[in-house]
């Protein structure tokens, strides 16, 4: 048994943020599977969406955020994010963050546009601003006195009240399996933090690192906690497409500086679809590409910046240039060849302006989290944004919340399960799942590729029920039960929506309704409540 005042699930920017918020006052543990840089926040290129020019206007960052959100943003959080949204950036600016400087600019550093905003909006550091941001953090985190950080530990599930027969809405801390010993470790915590990233890792094409296996999703499933909104998995346009390069994403802010998408022959084809051409929001343009790569058989398309100067592409994308070269690829002087690939988690656990789910202590910060901030699609940068204000919105609630009572909780019980006897099982259920989610949950889908689907979730589902009841947990184990569980939200979720709308399409139902709601599943028996007018705010 292990004690502590906040247990804090993850170590990308939500939860680093939310550390070190707490730190001052409180005794932080934070658990990360891989290793504390392990993260999508660290693979982040773009930037952070912040009004900070002088010809911008926080009017506009929310009416972009509201207008590629298609109708399901909630206005409320809308707001709430954007109005805190210069504070965040000042805060990692305070913490040394390395950011793109620009003498010429009133705010002092380089700002780029990318699709679906209206205004210069991006702070950047290059095109590797998630690795500054928590390469900076990651030093405060390392050297802070009041934060425990346990690397190789993977989160098996939350201990809650009804697990330990108790009548209450308690979440009391989690079951951990140390991937170094073998050996599950109970944590009890006051408070608990999911900051666990999202699912990318469902689908076989993905920019997501390795972790994005939805762990914190299914844990608060498996809890009790309503979902939402998981039918809006937020495909990227451009993925380099190349056989030796693994989820290698092109920043929007190539598209944002001018690079245009093209076909083999040259020419354009993002006009034809939608009048902002390449700087449409994301859906539009990965539903695009994926159009013109199926109408004329293509294996991809091509992002063209070459007619900028060498210098400038250079200094603006060097990350992306030096990956490029080593593969062969000169972008000063050819296109790059891109597909799109799954990108984000438009959906997650349903929570408050101050990240609390429908557990008490139970918070959940980032991709995990439905905040209402997103939507039917998710704005370019507004991720790292939500990141950093709600990590703060959870540790301000922490501060001022008496914690979880404590209590006696039993050590996990492995008396009655063996090792296993056949991985193969694992890898194969593994490959399967990411193969049938692209093809038949992906960009474009249909009331018969949803069926099938569902069909082999639950085939699986039974699989690996019955070999985690059987055998000793582990990493693979517990990663694969979890997409199990939250590809079946995905398609659940996505059978509901009987229309087109950001993220979502659907070849049965092509257009939008006039009216819709949310999205809102619910774990407890004969309460699923798809249609609710907003989030609901929990109380």
């Amino acid at each position: 048994m292990q004690r502590t005042d906040v247990l804090i699930i993850g170590s990308g920017l939500a939860a680093l943020t939310t550390a070190l918020h707490l730190a001052q006052t409180c005794q932080v543990t934070l658990l990360t599977k891989k290793t504390l840089q392990d993260s999508a926040s660290a693979w982040a290129q773009g930037g952070i969406a912040a009004v900070l020019a002088d010809d911008d206007s926080i009017e506009a960052h929310i009416r972009d955020t509201l207008t590629a959100g298609a109708g399901l943003c909630n206005e409320a959080t809308v707001r709430f994010v954007v109005e805190n949204g210069r504070a965040a950036v000042q805060w990692l600016v305070a913490m040394g963050v390395p950011f793109t400087a620009d003498a010429s600019s009133a705010s002092g550093f380089h700002l780029t546009r990318e699709g679906g905003h209206s205004a210069r909006r991006i702070i950047h550091a290059t095109d590797a601003t998630g690795r500054a941001v928590q390469k900076t953090l990651c030093e405060q985190i390392r050297s802070h006195t009041n934060i425990t950080l346990l690397e190789q530990h993977i989160a098996i599930d939350l201990i809650t009240g009804d697990k330990l027969g108790l009548d209450d809405r308690i979440c009391y801390g989690a079951y951990v399996l140390d991937n170094v010993t073998g050996t599950v470790k109970t944590f009890a915590a006051r408070h608990t933090v999911l900051a666990t990233g999202g699912a990318g890792k469902v689908y076989l094409y993905t920019t997501n690192p390795d972790v994005a296996t939805g762990d914190g999703i299914a844990m608060g499933w498996r809890a009790g906690c309503r979902v939402a909104n998981m039918e809006f998995m937020q495909f990227h346009p451009t993925c380099l497409y190349h056989p030796h390069a693994k989820s290698f994403l092109i920043t929007e802010a190539v598209r944002g500086e001018g690079g245009l998408l093209k076909l083999p022959d040259g020419s354009r084809f993002m006009t034809a679809h939608d009048p902002r051409g390449e700087l449409a929001p994301r859906d539009i343009v990965a539903r695009a590409i994926d159009f013109e790569m199926k109408k004329r058989g293509l294996d991809c398309v091509y992002l063209d910046i070459s007619h900028k100067p060498a210098d400038f592409i250079i200094e603006h994308f060097p990350t992306i240039f030096d990956r490029c070269r080593a593969l062969g690829i000169d972008i000063t002087r050819e296109p790059i060849p891109v597909v799109p690939a799954m990108h984000f988690t438009g959906g997650g656990l349903v929570t408050d302006l101050a990240a609390r789910t429908d557990l008490q202590h139970l918070y959940a910060v980032g991709e995990v989290a439905c905040t209402g901030l997103h939507g039917a699609n998710r704005l370019a940068s507004n991720s790292l944004l939500e990141c950093l204000v709600f990590g703060r919105a959870a540790a301000t609630h922490i501060l001022a919340s008496a914690g979880a009572p404590r209590v006696e909780v039993p050590e996990w019980d492995a008396s009655r399960v063996t090792d296993a006897d056949e991985q193969i099982v694992l890898a194969h259920n593994w490959d399967e799942l990411r193969r049938f989610m692209w093809d038949y949950v992906g960009i474009v889908r249909t009331n018969k590729r949803l069926a099938r689907a569902a069909r082999r979730i639950r085939l699986l589902t039974e699989e690996i029920d019955e070999y985690y009841q059987n055998f000793r947990v582990s990493n693979d184990l517990i990663e694969l039960r979890n997409l199990v569980l939250t590809a079946d939200l995905i398609v659940r979720s996505a059978q509901l929506r009987r229309e087109s709308r950001g993220l979502h399409f659907s070849r049965d139902y092509p257009d939008m309704l006039p009216v819709t709601g949310n999205t809102v599943l619910n774990p407890r028996p004969g309460r699923v409540c798809p249609g609710a007018c907003d989030l609901p705010t929990l109380k």
